[in-house]
C-alpha cells in the first residue's frame, strides 16, 4: 500500500528490460540529448538549495556560532533532540502497535478502522496542537469544569510543556509508521510464523523474534519519516513553549533578519536529518531478513471474544476519537461560535483573500510540479540510460530534506542571483527576492517535486517500452512521444499528482513563512497567527478548510485500500 498524502522514500529504479537497454543504444543523436539535459538541469536545480546549506557545515563561521550559542543555541539542540527520541519512540508504539491489532486479530469494526485509522494525515499537527491546547490549557473548557467542579485548586499537568508537544506530534505522524508496518504485516508469510509457534514459541516471543524483525526495514523507514516531519515541524512546537532549532532559523531571519545566522543553523537541522537517515540506514544493520512472498498466503488473523473484542474496538474508537472527530467537532464549533457573534456581514474578507492566495500557491506549484515530473519521469523511459536515472532520483532529494533547509537555501540563492544582477545593472533583483512568488514556488517544487514524480512514474509502468520504441521509430519527436503517446495512457496518474502536490502546498507552513512576498498571506500562515494570539474561535473556520482539503488524498487511499482488500479476498 502507498501513502497518498503523506511522503514516502523514492523507490529505486528498476532494472532496464531489453527493450529498454535497446531504446537506449538507439537514442543517440535522435533529439534526446536535449531532453537528458533537462534532466540534468533539473537535477542541479532541486540540489543547489540544500547544497548551498550544506556547504556552511563545511565552511562554519566561529562568530556566528559564538552569537548564536549566546541566544540559546544548546537549549535549542537539547529540545530538538529530547523531541526526536520521544516522538520516534512513541510514534513507533503506537504505530506499530494499532498495525499489529488490526492486522493480526478480528474484532468488531476491525476492517473499517484499519482505514479510519489512516485520517490523522488530514489534520496538520499544528492544525492538531492548537485544538488541544485551546481545549486543555488553563483557561479552556476542560480545566474550566475541574476548578469549577472540583474547587479551584485541583491539580492538572502543564499543558505548554515538552511531554505535551511530543504527545501531539506522535499522534498526528504515528500514521507513517503505522501504514508501512501494516504493509509489512501483510506481506509476511503464514509459514514463517507458524513454524516459530509449532517450535514452542509463544504469541509474544514469536512477535517479538520473528515479525518484528522481519518487519524492521519498515519500522525504520517510518520511524526516519516521522524523524524528518518533527525536524520541519515550527508551530506546534512553540504552542508548547518548546524551542526547536527549527522555531531558532524562523526568529533569527524574520526577528533579526539575519540571513547568515538563519543559514547556520539550516545547516545544523541538514545535519540532524543526515544523521538520521545514517541512524535509520545503522539500525537496517548487515543483518538479512528474507521471507517468502508474492503468493504466500500471509498469517491467519485471530478472532477476538469477549471482553478482547470490546477492548481492541474501544482501543481504535479512542485513537480515532483524540486525533481526528474531537478536533474536528471542536473545529466546527469554534466555527459556527464565530459565525454566529459576527456582525451579519457574511465571511471574513480576509478568509476569501487568503483562501484565494492559497489556492493560487497550491494551483501554480501542482501544475509546474507536474509538468517537471513529466519531463523528468518520461526522459527515463525514452533512453536515457543510467545517467538520467539517476539524475531523475536525485531531482527529488527534496523531499528527504526538512522544510527550513530548503527555504533558507532558496533564500541563499535568491540573495545571490540578486546581488549577480544588481552587478550588472539588471534592474528588479530585490523585487525579485522579496515581492515575488517566484522564491516560494521554487522552494515548493524542490521539496514537493517527488510526489508528483512517484505518481507519474508509477503510472507510466503500464506505459511498454515496446509502444515507446515504435513511436520513436516512426519518426515521433521525445515531445511528441510524451503528448500523444504517455500522457494520454496516465491521465489518472497525473491527476492524482497534482492532488496530491496541491494539498501538501496548501497545508505547508515553515516553507511558506519563510519565502513568502510581503504581505502575502495565506489560511496556514493566518492559522497559525490566530492560533498564536490564542484566537481559537477565528481561526477554527480556515483550520477547518485545510482539513476538508487534506481529507481529499485520504479518501483516495481509502478507496485503494478497500479496493485492494476486495481483489485480495476474490483471489
Amino acid at each position: 500500500m502507498t501513502v497518498s498524502s503523506a511522503p514516502l522514500p523514492v523507490p529505486a529504479p528498476a532494472t532496464p528490460s531489453p527493450d529498454q537497454e535497446d531504446l537506449t543504444r538507439r537514442s543517440k543523436g535522435d533529439g534526446r540529448a536535449g531532453l537528458r539535459a533537462v534532466v540534468l538541469l533539473i537535477a542541479l536545480l532541486a540540489v543547489l538549495p540544500v547544497g548551498l546549506v550544506a556547504a556552511t557545515v563545511l565552511t562554519p563561521d566561529v562568530d556566528i556560532w559564538t552569537f548564536l550559542w549566546d541566544t540559546g543555541l544548546g537549549r535549542m539542540v537539547t529540545s530538538t533532540v529530547t523531541l526526536l527520541v520521544g516522538v520516534i519512540a512513541l510514534t513507533l508504539v503506537i504505530g506499530a502497535g494499532l498495525a499489529w491489532l488490526v492486522g493480526r486479530y478480528r474484532f468488531p469494526g476491525q476492517r473499517v478502522f484499519s482505514w479510519l485509522l489512516v485520517l490523522p494525515f488530514a489534520v496538520p499537527a499544528y492544525v492538531l496542537g492548537f485544538v488541544y491546547v485551546g481545549l486543555l490549557d488553563h483557561p479552556g473548557p476542560v480545566q474550566t469544569w475541574l476548578r469549577s467542579t472540583f474547587g479551584a485548586g485541583v491539580w492538572f499537568p502543564e499543558i505548554r510543556s515538552m511531554p505535551f508537544a511530543i504527545i501531539t506530534l506522535s499522534l498526528a505522524f504515528y500514521p507513517y509508521v503505522y501504514l508501512l508496518a501494516r504493509a509489512a504485516l501483510r506481506e509476511q508469510s503464514a509459514s514463517t510464523y507458524e513454524a516459530a509457534r509449532v517450535l514452542g514459541r509463544g504469541p509474544l516471543r514469536t512477535a517479538l523474534n520473528v515479525v518484528l524483525p522481519l518487519a524492521r526495514p519498515s519500522l525504520a523507514a517510518g520511524a526516519a519519516l516521522v524523524a524528518m516531519e518533527t525536524l520541519t515541524d515550527y508551530a506546534t512546537v512553540q504552542y508548547f513553549n518548546v524551542e526547536t532549532v527549527s522555531v531558532g532559523i524562523d526568529r533569527v531571519w524574520n526577528g533579526m533578519y539575519n540571513r547568515d545566522a538563519a543559514t547556520e543553523l539550516a545547516s545544523l537541522v541538514l545535519l540532524f536529518a543526515l544523521t538520521v537517515i545514517g541512524l535509520e540506514r545503522a539500525a537496517r544493520g548487515r543483518a538479512r531478513y528474507h521471507q517468502q512472498g508474492g503468493s504466500q498466503r500471509s498469517v491467519p488473523p485471530t478472532r477476538l471474544t469477549g471482553w478482547r473484542a470490546g477492548a481492541a474496538t474501544a482501543t481504535c474508537l479512542l485513537v480515532v476519537g483524540v486525533t481526528f472527530v474531537i478536533p474536528v467537532v471542536q473545529l466546527v464549533f469554534w466555527s459556527s461560535t464565530a459565525a454566529l457573534r459576527g456582525d451579519g456581514q457574511g465571511l471574513d474578507p480576509r478568509y476569501v483573500a487568503y483562501l484565494g492566495n492559497s489556492t493560487l500557491v497550491a494551483a501554480l506549484t501542482a501544475v509546474v510540479c507536474v509538468l517537471v515530473a513529466l519531463v523528468v519521469a518520461s526522459a527515463t523511459r525514452l533512453g536515457g540510460g543510467t545517467a538520467t536515472r539517476r539524475f531523475a532520483r536525485l531531482a527529488t532529494v527534496g523531499y528527504a530534506v526538512p522544510g527550513p533547509v530548503v527555504a533558507i537555501g532558496v533564500l541563499v540563492m535568491l540573495a545571490a542571483l540578486r546581488s549577480v544582477m544588481d552587478a550588472v545593472g539588471i534592474p528588479g533583483g530585490r523585487v525579485l527576492v522579496t515581492g515575488t512568488l517566484f522564491g516560494l514556488i521554487y522552494a515548493y517544487v524542490v521539496r514537493f517535486l517527488a510526489l508528483s514524480v512517484n505518481s507519474i512514474d508509477a503510472s507510466l509502468e503500464k506505459v511498454t517500452p515496446s509502444m515507446t520504441s515504435a513511436a520513436l521509430t516512426l519518426g515521433a519527436k521525445p515531445s511528441a512521444v510524451v503528448r500523444r503517446v504517455h500522457l494520454p495512457l496516465i491521465r489518472s496518474g497525473v491527476g492524482v499528482a497534482l492532488v496530491l502536490v496541491a494539498v501538501d502546498a496548501l497545508k505547508e507552513l515553515p516553507v511558506v513563512l519563510l519565502l513568502r512576498p510581503f504581505g502575502f498571506e495565506t489560511l496556514a500562515i493566518w492559522v497559525y497567527q490566530l492560533a498564536s494570539e490564542s484566537r481559537w474561535e477565528t481561526a477554527g473556520l480556515p483550520a477547518l478548510t485545510i482539513v476538508a482539503v487534506a481529507l481529499v488524498p485520504v479518501v483516495l487511499l481509502f478507496r485503494r485500500t478497500l479496493t485492494d482488500e476486495d481483489e485480495g479476498r476474490r483471489s
